[in-house]
């Protein structure tokens, strides 16, 4: 069967989904509002099961490929939640220490589309790590309505330490070269705004994908160059873009954004109809570029 795009579906619809993904709707509020799109025989229901994620179909790299070594590690987060956990993943045949990234995750948790990004990055010769927000909570549970509900439940400003703690322990790993980037997705992306705030000089770069602007008065503190990557049809996101550039330059940031033309928030994830296949390339060979250019 042929997998559905971002086209195939009426853009009030999309807007629905994305507030259902982000907590401003539960499943019984999308249902009953999806409901008058659901014709011909299709139900709300089934609107919903072919909007949401299909991890097995997407996957690009398998845990089992030859080519990577990966590995759930432990760390500690004394400011955070205590003891965290994260996917570990690099080449299996690199040659000396590696330039490091930390993936960071949407609101879900670990879920098996980022492990497969962490994956992603190690074949293109990256040590990548990918803590998992939910661990205190018994890690990503499976089923990505229980995440989101989880989510919620997190005391935000431990996860904050945790990505700080797992930023830290990437960069002291003995596969690591010591210079780390950051690459994150929604939640995610907004994460890698933070730590780009927060740790100064020590991000080497910072790539976020569709995330929250950083307080503003924090920008002047970010020392990493940033590459923003950023989806067309994304209201809730782009509103706070044009304030978060003005301080960007104000304070001599090196930066660059990229707004891909059509593109709904989500567009990176190939897991669902969001994906947009042609835009998703090119953001993630010029986040590879990037990388390359500042982290390597």
């Amino acid at each position: 069967m042929e997998r559905k795009t971002a086209h195939d579906f009426d853009q009030e619809l999309l807007i629905l989904f994305d507030a259902y993904v982000h907590g401003a709707l539960d499943r019984r509020g999308f249902l009953d509002q999806a409901a008058k799109y659901a014709v011909g025989g299709v139900t709300a229901a089934m609107l919903l099961e072919q909007l949401s994620p299909k991890f097995a179909e997407a996957q690009v790299v398998r845990p089992d490929d030859e080519r990577i070594d990966g590995e759930y590690l432990e760390y500690d987060s004394p400011n955070g939640n205590g003891r965290m956990r994260g996917y570990f993943v690099h080449p299996s045949a690199a040659a000396g220490k590696l330039p490091g990234i930390l993936v960071i995750h949407e609101n879900r948790g670990l879920n098996p589309h980022i492990e497969d990004i962490t994956r992603r990055l190690a074949l293109d010769n990256f040590a990548a790590f990918a803590p998992d927000a939910l661990f205190p909570l018994g890690g990503y549970p499976g089923n990505e309505d229980k995440a989101r509900e989880l989510f919620p439940k997190l005391d935000q400003a431990k996860t904050r330490e945790d990505f700080v703690a797992g930023f830290a322990f990437l960069k002291a790993r003995p596969e690591c070269t010591g210079k780390v980037g950051a690459v994150g997705f929604c939640y995610g992306g907004g994460m890698v705004n933070y730590l780009a705030t927060r740790l100064g000089s020590d991000l080497a770069a910072g790539v976020p994908f569709y995330g929250s602007a950083p307080n503003a008065a924090d920008v002047p503190k970010v020392k990493a160059p940033l590459l923003i990557q950023s989806a067309e049809v994304d209201e809730r996101i782009n509103a706070s873009w044009p304030a978060f550039e003005q301080a960007l330059k104000a304070a001599n940031v090196t930066y660059e954004r990229h707004l891909y033309p059509g593109t709904q928030h989500g567009f990176n994830n190939d897991t669902t109809p969001r994906y947009d296949a042609a835009a998703a390339k090119l953001a993630w060979e010029r986040t590879i570029a990037f990388c390359n250019k500042y982290v390597r």
